[in-house]
């Protein structure tokens, strides 16, 4: 697609352009605790997570849980994750696609379920906002799906994306459903949340590094 400037990335953060999935297997294990659960592993964790989040520990607990246990190992999560991502980094080669992608004559936006007043910083902080025309966090409870999220950021970005130019690059499943949901397409990464087995059931490509992620961009956004 050479350079047209009307390819767009819309970039998830957390498991995708941020490798922190020691801090989410942590804080996991963490709210856990709580309700007097085992700990899991990476492995156990991709093959289980999914969302919405509450789903995702009926899937241990063996129901759902309550109001009351939700909100507990919610914040219980958020608190251990804040404590720790300070010791995770970028994924491997994030910058260099980002500057490169940009360079290039594209554009790209960041768009995470992670709190929007807690994201912001974090990314401002490894110096890479001027790579994003547009940096959206979540805005209300937590545990959804990023799909009418989604609605929400390519309407802010009209002039600057179309839907069928746009590629959402993401580590879950429901980013491709978020994608599927506003007409755009998507490619999965397998460093984060997801086993490549439950992101392949999602019917879009899945690679496994950025650099595969962005290359297949390229192609599907031509």
């Amino acid at each position: 697609m050479g350079t047209h400037k009307s390819a767009h990335i819309v970039w998830d953060w957390n498991g995708t352009l941020f490798h922190d999935n020691d801090a989410i297997i942590g804080a996991t294990n963490a709210a856990f605790a709580e309700l007097g659960l085992a700990p899991i592993t990476l492995e156990q964790y991709r093959s289980l997570y999914c969302v919405p989040v509450p789903k995702f520990y009926e899937r241990l607990l063996g129901r759902l849980p309550s109001d009351a246990e939700w909100e507990l190992m919610d914040a219980t999560f958020h608190r251990y994750y804040t404590e720790h991502r300070v010791r995770c980094g970028l994924t491997e080669g994030a910058e260099e696609l980002l500057a490169g992608w940009r360079s290039d004559g594209h554009s790209q936006s960041l768009l995470s379920m992670y709190e929007h007043e807690e994201l912001v910083p974090v990314v401002r902080g490894f110096g890479i906002e001027p790579h994003f025309v547009r940096i959206d966090g979540r805005t209300g409870p937590s545990g959804g799906s990023k799909a009418e999220h989604m609605v929400r950021h390519l309407k802010a970005l009209v002039g600057v994306a179309e839907p069928e130019r746009t590629v959402v690059i993401g580590d879950a499943a429901d980013d491709a459903v978020a994608a599927r949901h506003v007409g755009a397409r998507a490619v999965l990464y397998t460093g984060g949340s997801h086993s490549r087995a439950s992101l392949e059931g999602a019917g879009v490509p899945v690679v496994d590094s950025l650099a595969e992620a962005v290359a297949e961009a390229r192609r599907t956004a031509a």
